[in-house]
């Protein structure tokens, strides 16, 4: 995934759906092939697209962190994961069943496919994990604050480990026109679908919807050490604020403040950081917001800065976006290389950063930020660096 970012390669297309609503065109970034048909039967029959998705993620998290749960005790594991919509894809073929096919009783699963703590609850089964089981929901920014409020957990001694990410299945009919009638949403590129997310670029004219799930897994440094734990780096700060200003339209001061508690939080002065994930949408007054805000807290220090927005290849994931665009600002930092801003063809000339356009380079990346900025207000912030060793 992250050798197909630094070339550049977006997984925007389009996308006929259909559901017992009605059946639509869209363009979008969605999971390839059914890799959820994999899953046990039980669990697909008790599960939304979310939950499955979350499963897949997890089990890769968890593998790659080397997290025996035997040779644990799972009182001292927690989970924390964040979306937006629940079971968006359930609920709308529940309602479907119910309003237009007259069915008089509904399958008595669904309540538990529809629920927003369906992922957790069944990770939670899943590993037998006994600790604390959080959900969050903070439409665009709802993973960031899971990871950060699951650092949290482990700072104050409430856990030793905790599973954190977000989830997100929103490609069903009405959820789509939701986001259609918020009027932002770009339509189809003609000549190029796969560019039609432009973050940055003077001709931008909205974000493209993407779908999945991203999981990390979080752990006090020598605990990980003795147990041989794959270390990519030290979760080190988080800021989460609140806009108090409109629904729909960001303002810089709300981002500024969580950027500054995030730094705060990690004990780094502006300048330690070296590259930014941002939340670069691709609307108009999303991307400007953004790039005032990271001007106010970095001053000078901005013009030193990697910026690049990621969504331009896998789209706004919503509430997994924060997430996956920890891990890839994690995986930069780790790998020393940037990613880059897609089909940054034709810069805005006020958003004047450098946006590491169209393919990724290599760059000394000493600490890392990723930003979610969500509908609502509610704006979190992620700080990576090295890891001790």
């Amino acid at each position: 995934m992250f050798e197909s970012l630094m070339r550049g390669e977006s997984a925007v297309r389009s996308i006929e759906l259909q559901s017992k609503v009605g059946n639509f065109a869209t363009v979008g970034a969605t999971v390839p092939g059914e890799p959820w048909i994999a899953l046990p039967r039980a669990q697909l029959a008790t599960s939304d697209r979310l939950t499955q998705y979350a499963l897949l993620a997890a089990d890769s998290a968890i593998r790659d962190a080397r997290l025996d749960f035997d040779a644990e005790d799972r009182s001292r594991i927690g989970l924390a994961v964040g979306t937006s919509l629940g079971g968006a894809i359930s609920q709308e073929a529940a309602y479907a069943d119910i309003l237009t096919k007259g069915a008089s009783r509904l399958s008595p699963f669904t309540l538990v496919k529809v629920m927003y703590n369906g992922p957790a609850a069944h990770l939670g089964m899943a590993y037998r994990i006994a600790g604390p089981s959080l959900t969050y929901t903070t439409t665009c920014s709802s993973s960031a604050v899971s990871v950060g409020e699951a650092m949290r957990q482990i700072r104050h001694g409430y856990a030793d480990v905790m599973l954190a990410g977000g989830t997100e299945a929103l490609f069903a009919f009405v959820s789509i026109k939701a986001w259609l009638a918020l009027q932002v949403l770009a339509p189809a590129r003609a000549e190029n679908v796969a560019a039609t997310c432009r973050p940055f670029s003077r001709d931008r004219n909205g974000t493209v919807l993407g779908d999945g799930a991203a999981f990390v897994v979080l752990e006090e440094y020598q605990r990980a050490v003795a147990r041989g734990a794959r270390i990519y780096a030290e979760l080190a700060g988080y800021g989460v604020s609140n806009d108090s200003s409109h629904m729909t339209q960001p303002s810089v001061a709300g981002q500024s403040r969580a950027m500054q508690l995030a730094l705060n939080d990690a004990q780094l002065a502006p300048n330690a950081i070296d590259y930014i994930n941002a939340h670069g949408t691709g609307t108009q007054l999303n991307d400007l917001t953004e790039t005032q805000a990271i001007e106010d807290v970095f001053g000078p220090h901005s013009r030193a800065l990697a910026v690049s927005s990621t969504k331009s290849m896998h789209g706004h994931l919503v509430g997994s976006a924060g997430a996956l665009e920890l891990v890839i600002a994690t995986l930069a930092l780790h790998r020393q290389s940037l990613p880059p801003t897609a089909n940054l063809d034709d810069p805005d000339p006020a958003c004047d950063l450098d946006y590491v356009p169209h393919a990724g380079r290599s760059a000394r990346v000493r600490a890392a930020m990723s930003n979610s900025f969500a509908v609502g207000g509610t704006a979190a912030v992620l700080v990576v660096r090295e890891s001790f060793r």
